[in-house]
């Protein structure tokens, strides 16, 4: 029976979670198993690997060939290069002690780069942090200066129509006054044409039987002549 290393997919659509397993090359994909080795979590950044490494060599040192994205996995955490250093003691090509501490030195250093890498993401996450709260703080500034500009255009505003109704108020108050000094001017000067304009009067007044009577006479001459022409009509 060949075995092989493979990932079988769990978790919910669109955030994919996988378990590590050994299981028949004739079996599904995700069906019937015949180890658990670990998981595999895609979703973080950098990913999580839980694997049980000594289970996992174990099955390589049996024939087991894993997938290309299962030995992938196996190769970062050090699962091949343990398969590989066993190859070394089998041969006698080392002993089991420096196989261990070869190993021990390369997990140390890969886990070096890993911490490596997580603080290069913080770093570059803490940096875009502080980059969107810096916009965000320009933005607001600029809000709020936008706020203020506008209350100063409304507070301009209100003042004028303020200025506007107190000069109109005014106007109103000043206008009985006005009209009081007009009248109050203007009465002295309507007695002064009537006592101007009143021995003109008078003085026409006293003329007025004279007139009459001038009148009188130089049509009185005119009686004679009208008896005469009634004489010679009667003739």
């Amino acid at each position: 029976m060949s075995v092989k290393i493979r990932l079988q997919r769990h978790g919910k659509k669109q955030k994919p979670f996988y378990w590590i397993v050994a299981a028949d090359a004739r079996s599904k994909r995700d069906g019937k198993y015949l180890e658990k080795l670990g998981t595999y979590n895609p979703n973080t950044n950098p990913a999580t690997i839980d694997l049980n490494l000594d289970q996992a060599v174990q099955w390589l040192h049996n024939g087991a060939q894993p997938t290309d994205t299962a030995r992938a996995i196996l190769s970062y955490k050090g699962a091949l290069m343990k398969h590989h250093l066993d190859g070394g003691v089998r041969k006698g090509a080392l002993t089991q002690e420096q196989a261990d501490a070869k190993l021990a030195k390369w997990l140390e250093e890969k886990a070096g780069k890993v911490d490596t890498k997580k603080e290069s993401l913080s770093k570059a996450q803490e940096a875009a942090k502080a980059k969107a709260l810096k916009a965000e703080k320009a933005a607001n500034e600029k809000r709020a200066a936008a706020a203020v500009e506008a209350a100063k255009v409304v507070a301009e505003e209100v003042a004028e129509e303020v200025a506007e109704d107190t000069a109109v108020e005014a106007v109103a108050d000043e206008t009985p006054e006005v009209v009081a000094e007009t009248a109050t001017e203007e009465a002295p000067a309507a007695e002064e044409v009537v006592a101007e304009e009143a021995p003109a009067v008078e003085a026409a007044v006293e003329e007025t039987p004279e007139v009459v009577a001038e009148v009188a006479t130089e049509e009185a001459p005119e009686t004679p002549a009208a008896e005469e022409t009634t004489e010679e009509t009667e003739a």
